[in-house]
């Protein structure tokens, strides 16, 4: 059939031993880089979870802040409105009514009932525009 020589089998020997070692070197390169990649990126992780967690605590404690902020604003504004009238002004036309009036209390503590209401959406609304902007400020 067909013979080798020695020489032969021992160069294809080597071969294969030299191609298994550029294999190996070449795989054990790159497992080495993925187990820094891996590193790296818990690294990264955590720093990213400390960040953030931070961020939360930031605007955990601005939202505390305005919301404590916001409710002695809006007791203030609800104790205004409950005991001082706002539009009971006895100064004023001695014109008659054109048709019968409600009692004069009524009117007032309607009126108060919606200036009190219209003062806490104002409230709101500033407060709001305010939570919004320090949170945006918050990096």
């Amino acid at each position: 059939m067909f013979s080798l020589g020695v020489t032969t089998y021992v160069k294809i020997g080597l071969a294969i031993a030299l191609l298994s070692i550029v294999f190996g070197s070449g795989w054990w390169m790159g497992y080495s880089r993925y187990l820094e990649y891996k590193k790296e990126v818990a690294v990264a992780t955590e720093k990213q979870k400390a960040e953030v967690e931070s961020i939360q605590k930031q605007h955990e404690l601005v939202t505390k802040g305005i919301q404590d902020e916001y409710d002695a604003k809006l007791n203030t504004l609800r104790n205004y409105y409950k005991s001082t009238s706002v539009w009971n002004n006895n100064g004023g036309s001695t014109m008659s009514g054109i048709s019968a009036a409600p009692k004069s209390t009524d009117v007032i503590s309607a009126y108060n009932e919606l200036a009190g209401s219209c003062a806490q959406t104002t409230l709101q609304l500033v407060e709001l525009q305010k939570w919004i902007n320090e949170q945006m400020g918050i990096e």
